[in-house]
């Protein structure tokens, strides 16, 4: 017997694994890959030498993340800031690009850098407030009310139809929507606009890292500590009942929501388990890996510079191609998610060689491969990228699943980021992470949803040394020198 049980050894089940271990408790994660990692492993899916991430790849939470900070993730592993943070390419050979320095920003910009500075700066400057509230369950009372009002503010100005008020050329406003189109939904929408505030504001206050090496460090650094504190990690182990595991006071899933369902069956307490049954997919990605000879020939150069490009045109067009996958279509033009890791990471190819990865948003469940949709988004931005293509390798949204069962229909957000479903994920509740009898949801589908951040599974940990075990929260989480 072991005081808890983790399934799943992604980033969240890891880190709340951490924090228990950390508490002094007894500790197994068990995981049906034969390799940890979830959302954030690294392989080589092309070429002998060229080093992809296989979900994840640029961390907006990274710095940012209150259980990052206090794991001191950045004393363990790398993670470089880019001089760029994201671009966002337009026709003509234009483009906006996010500095973290935001008057760096603004000033190139142009007529809407003021409108650009107004809608993140009072945001910005209060970075730490916006994710403690944006990265917990919203029903609880704020903080920092001041900060969740102007956050509203901006989010029902973006999330609706008056979005485009306060701008008057086209580069800032499609900056904004392709940080929005990270959700996977809809826009204008509040759930939209909340994206693109907290991660956009994220990128001017302390940046979007790489880590040197690829997403994989950042499991290993959790996995490392998890052991060092007594905790064990069993991997390729499918677990199909409780009764698949070791005998435990408290399980953590980290897991999709049916995923816990299937495995926890009728200890779930019943009125819990028809809320979760309500539990709603969103639509889903395809991804694309390239093996380069050479770097993207973006036609802009500030581009190269980049960590993250997000590739889709005018605020218009990726609006309309949202709304085509909203609508269960394959848009002609699709948004395309993407990130050259060797521009700050050259470890991750042989010398002079780079890896490029995509991933397009398709409709929930597409069995279409997306390799030559996301080459000629990126030739229109970057004529002559299809010469640089030494390989590729790509997975539809089934396949995406087929990978990873938390992504049901290819949902790589275990879930959809609806405004109501980040509310009640997937309970509602202050303490959405409890299930009862023992259990708890630590997984993206639990509070504050997608991202590597470790916060659901550090909230879920703490609930259970709260719950099941009476100990106190504030686990310290530093490294030990």
């Amino acid at each position: 017997m072991v005081d808890a049980v983790v399934v799943g050894a992604g980033p969240n089940g890891l880190a709340a694994a951490v924090t228990l271990a950390r508490a002094g408790l007894s500790v197994e994660v068990v995981e049906r890959n034969d390799t940890i990692g979830g959302g954030a492993r690294t392989a080589e899916l092309t070429l002998p030498g060229f080093h992809h991430d296989v979900c994840s790849a640029v961390h907006p939470m990274a710095l940012q993340s209150e259980f990052f900070r206090a794991f001191q993730m950045e004393r363990r592993i790398e993670l470089r800031l880019p001089e760029v943070q994201y671009g966002h390419p337009l026709d003509g050979g234009r483009a906006g690009l996010a500095h973290r320095d935001l008057e760096q920003t603004v000033a190139e910009l142009g007529v809407d850098g003021p409108a650009f500075r107004n809608l993140m700066a009072p945001l910005a400057r209060n970075a730490d407030r916006v994710s403690h509230f944006a990265t917990g369950a919203l029903l609880n009372v704020p903080q920092h009310p001041i900060t969740v009002l102007r956050f509203g503010l901006r989010a029902l100005e973006q999330g609706t139809g008056a979005w485009n008020a306060r701008f008057r050329g086209d580069v800032a406003p499609a900056m904004v929507s392709g940080v929005a189109a990270h959700s996977i939904q809809h826009m204008p929408s509040l759930a939209t606009a909340a994206a693109a505030l907290s991660l956009g504001v994220y990128a001017h206050a302390r940046g979007w890292p790489v880590p040197i090496g690829g997403s994989q460090a950042i499991v290993d650094a959790l996995a490392n500590d998890l052991v060092a504190h007594g905790g064990r990690i069993v991997t390729g182990q499918h677990v199909r009942s409780l009764g698949d595991l070791t005998q435990a006071k408290a399980v953590l899933f980290d897991t999709s929501v049916p995923g816990m369902l299937q495995i926890a069956g009728a200890q779930i307490p019943r009125p819990r388990r028809g809320a979760l049954r309500r539990f709603r997919f969103g639509n889903a990605a395809a991804k694309v890996d390239f093996a380069l000879s050479d770097p993207v020939p973006w036609t802009n150069p500030g581009l190269r510079r980049a960590g993250t490009v997000h590739i889709g045109g005018t605020r218009g067009e990726i609006a309309a191609a949202e709304h085509a996958v909203a609508n269960g279509r394959h848009a002609d033009r699709p948004y395309v998610l993407g990130s050259e890791p060797t521009v700050v990471d050259p470890s991750r190819a042989p010398e002079g060689k780079h890896v490029f990865w995509a991933y397009a948003h398709v409709p929930a469940g597409s069995d279409v491969d997306q390799t030559e949709a996301v080459t000629r988004q990126i030739e229109r931005f970057a004529p002559g990228f299809r010469d640089t293509v030494l390989a590729s390798s790509s997975r539809t949204a089934v396949e995406m699943a087929g990978y990873n069962p938390n992504y049901v229909g290819g949902d790589i957000a275990a879930g959809a980021a609806s405004f109501w479903q980040l509310v009640k994920r997937p309970l509602l509740s202050s303490d959405p992470w409890r299930m009862g009898g023992g259990m708890y949801l630590c997984s993206e589908a639990a509070a504050p949803g997608p991202g590597v951040h470790g916060m659901a599974g550090w909230h879920a940990a703490k609930s259970a040394l709260r719950h099941t075990f009476g100990l106190p929260v504030d686990v310290d989480l530093a490294p030990e020198d």
